[in-house]
């Protein structure tokens, strides 16, 4: 992967649960019992309530609304 790559959400996974110490499935277990249902809404809630930086935020919420909406 070259410095210009586009990750994906997923590829964020492992440093979140290291950094912030939940595993994905509970970030995004917390994302579905929120009530709030918008993208940035949720990235904003995320990051003023739990700490987790703008990119971390944003790909949980990207990837949790991607399998909510697959389903």
């Amino acid at each position: 992967m070259t410095d210009n790559a586009v990750r994906s959400p997923a590829s964020y996974f492992p440093f979140i649960e290291k950094k912030y110490g939940r595993p994905i499935a509970e970030w995004k277990g917390l994302i579905r019992s929120s009530p709030l249902t918008k993208h940035m809404e949720l990235v904003g809630w995320l990051r003023s309530e739990h700490g987790l930086g703008h990119g971390r935020a944003d790909a949980l919420v990207a990837h949790t609304l991607a399998e909510d909406s697959a389903k």
